[in-house]
């Protein structure tokens, strides 16, 4: 014989909620009287019959009138203690809805020049490698330069200073070579060459040295910008670009000759 429990736990198993026994169970708890006691029959069930309905059919719908409708009791559901087996077969497994993955931003990747750092006498010169390599003495690019200081006014010989910086820093590892980083590179390199020898003026040339030492753009060409903690500096373009479209240095001349007061002072 099962016990109260135990046959609980049997009809939970079975998605049994509201079950009636037709004879008493032995061990079972006591039912509630009110729930076995016969529902009430209310007055406004009774179907009134019209006259005209004969007498057989007006017995059949009052009897069926008459007759109480059948309602369906919900019993308290109590919790009791299941077995192992029986929570197994009724618990479904709870499929865990995918996680979406959160977008990442794509990576930018690392900016790559290499600068060529010199000084003419009280300018300094952050010039753009094209090639990556160092200056020659006849490179087109460097008798260009050379070109440039004479009609500056300044030494055509300029003095190179340390090794090209170059960008990125490493090939492989995980620290940050983005343009931000770049550009913090660079510029303390300059803050602190200007440290050891203070310059009257610094020719920014390429765009990689505008971008990552002056934070300007190719629209500043030929102008005279302010940098914080580097002081004044003139953007110009790159000496491949100057030698690819010539007609580009009428425009140096022209904003050569509205800053040239500013080292030929100190150079005299």
């Amino acid at each position: 014989m099962l016990n109260e429990p135990r046959r609980r736990a049997y009809l939970t198993a079975m998605q049994v909620v509201s079950w009636l026994p037709r004879t008493e169970l032995p061990f079972a708890a006591p039912s509630r009287p009110e729930l076995l006691a016969p529902l009430p029959v209310f007055e406004d069930e009774v179907v009134q019959t019209p006259q005209s309905a004969g007498p057989a059919q007006a017995r059949t719908e009052t009897v069926a009138a008459a007759a109480p409708v059948a309602r369906t009791v919900e019993r308290p559901k109590i919790e009791v203690p299941r077995p192992a087996s029986a929570v197994k077969s009724a618990v479904k497994p709870i499929e865990e809805e995918p996680v979406a993955e959160v977008a990442k931003a794509p990576a930018v990747p690392p900016p790559r020049f290499a600068l060529q750092l010199l000084r003419a006498g009280s300018c300094l010169l952050l010039v753009e490698l094209a090639t990556g390599e160092p200056f020659q003495s006849r490179d087109p690019s460097y008798l260009l330069l050379k070109d440039m200081l004479r009609a500056a006014g300044l030494p055509d010989s300029p003095q190179i200073i340390g090794e090209p910086v170059r960008w990125p820093l490493l090939v492989r590892g995980q620290m940050d070579q983005g343009p931000e980083a770049a550009r913090d590179f660079v510029q303390g390199f300059l803050y602190a060459r200007i440290e050891e020898a203070p310059c009257t003026c610094l020719w920014l040339t390429g765009l990689p040295a505008l971008r990552f030492a002056g934070e300007v753009d190719a629209e500043s060409y030929n102008l005279e910008i302010q940098v914080e903690g580097l002081g004044s500096a003139w953007a110009l373009p790159g000496l491949e670009l100057l030698m690819d479209e010539p007609q580009r240095k009428a425009d140096v001349w022209r904003a050569m000759r509205q800053l040239m007061g500013r080292w030929k002072s100190v150079n005299e």
